[in-house]
């Protein structure tokens, strides 16, 4: 069955094949798809950001994530049981030549699995594009669905796994699986790169495994992850400074170990050490 897009009205299958009009879809038909971990290192070797962001926005690797993002798919949350849904990896998005990038866990089923953008259709999406609206790091302060309109200022978001786990916990074969995508796009990014904020502890040690092993002089002992924690780290094109935040999680900014002026303040930091 085909549902209306949204925002277009354009109607679309559940989940939504590459290359029919989705907003913002990075794929075409002929991108080619990753069905195996080691077609994931093959096809994550390009020089080109936007066929990087292609080839994950199709990627079939891990069976039990393609089975679980279909599903939900198709049976779909209530109250979103009249719009169609994306279905697929998420890729990377925001400025292909970031100053800050924020790196994350993984999307969430009904949140950017729905919506085809990161961090996109969530309450923890919802604190995370508020705060980086107020700071000046978005044109907008809210992210609803890919193509909105919304832009990132000098910022760009990814993830350290691309499709929506159960439970949001991918396992540790489904991570490995997905980091070359992972390494790929930061060692792309990474020559602008002055700043990068960690949202939890997955996402700060996703980053640091990927720094290490595009040439950051990770210190040892390996920094410890904390909110607003700040690490300079040497790197292949400039020192880069990794910062701690607490996800904005309902767990953490319910019960206020994570408020707006926590986030804000590591958003700001990152920002002047960006020197956007």
């Amino acid at each position: 069955m085909r549902l209306p897009h949204p925002l277009t009205g354009e109607l679309f299958e559940s989940p939504v094949p590459p290359g029919t009009g989705w907003p913002e879809d990075p794929a075409v038909r002929r991108t080619p798809v990753a069905r195996s971990p080691a077609e994931v290192v093959k096809l994550a070797q390009t020089d080109e950001l936007a066929e990087l962001d292609a080839r994950v926005s199709v990627c079939r690797a891990c069976p039990r994530l393609v089975e679980w993002r279909e599903e939900v798919a198709l049976s779909k949350r209530k109250s979103f049981a009249d719009q169609p849904y994306w279905g697929r990896p998420i890729a990377g998005w925001g400025d292909p030549e970031p100053r800050v990038l924020i790196a994350g866990l993984a999307p969430a089923a009904n949140g950017g699995n729905r919506t085809g953008r990161v961090f996109t259709g969530d309450r923890s999406g919802d604190w995370l594009f508020a705060s980086l609206y107020r700071v000046g790091l978005a044109t907008q302060p809210t992210s609803e669905h890919a193509g909105d309109g919304l832009r990132l200022l000098g910022a760009r978001m990814m993830a350290a796994v691309r499709c929506a786990p159960p439970a949001n916990k991918p396992t540790p074969e489904e991570r490995d699986t997905c980091s070359p995508w992972f390494r790929r796009e930061l060692e792309l990014v990474l020559p602008s790169t002055q700043a990068i904020v960690c949202l939890g502890k997955f996402g700060f040690d996703a980053l640091l495994n990927a720094l290490q092993s595009v040439g950051g002089a990770v210190p040892k002992p390996r920094p410890k992850f904390g909110h607003a924690v700040e690490y300079p780290i040497p790197g292949p094109y400039g020192e880069v400074v990794v910062l701690g935040c607490f996800h904005p999680s309902q767990q953490n900014t319910f019960t206020g170990k994570l408020t707006e002026p926590m986030l804000d303040a590591v958003m700001t930091r990152a920002k002047t050490l960006a020197k956007l």
